[in-house]
């Protein structure tokens, strides 16, 4: 099983840059496939953001494409989500997903961290 832990989220202005991250615990030795963000206000669904595959593809929500990148580093089994002109609507708990399994997929999924965008 694979346990993830994020880190970097906070209260940032419009239009300011914030960087979150997320990594496999120490000891993951499973083989991490596609690596993913998502997000979440109140009441509402969970969002895609970003993912990002082994080789390095990414692809991104049409709302954050040409804000966001998304990296990783498969060394460490991280991922990174550099998010640029934040906009209130950002506002959201972000998750880290990364997929992984040799038969069955299976997917883990972060704690979230929470991104503020005050205006």
């Amino acid at each position: 099983q694979v346990q993830l832990v994020e880190s970097g989220g906070g209260l940032v202005q419009a239009g300011e840059s914030l960087d979150i991250s997320c990594a496999a615990a120490p000891g993951t030795m499973n083989s991490i496939k596609d690596m993913s963000w998502h997000r979440q206000t109140p009441g509402n669904e969970r969002e895609f953001v970003a993912t990002i595959t082994a080789d390095g593809t990414a692809k991104y929500a049409d709302s954050t494409k040409g804000r966001f990148t998304i990296s990783r580093d498969n060394t460490k089994k991280a991922v990174n989500l550099q998010m640029t002109s934040l906009e209130t609507e950002d506002t959201a708990v972000h998750y880290c997903t990364a997929s992984y399994g040799a038969g069955s997929i299976l997917n883990a999924w972060g704690q979230g961290t929470q991104v503020t965008v005050s205006s």
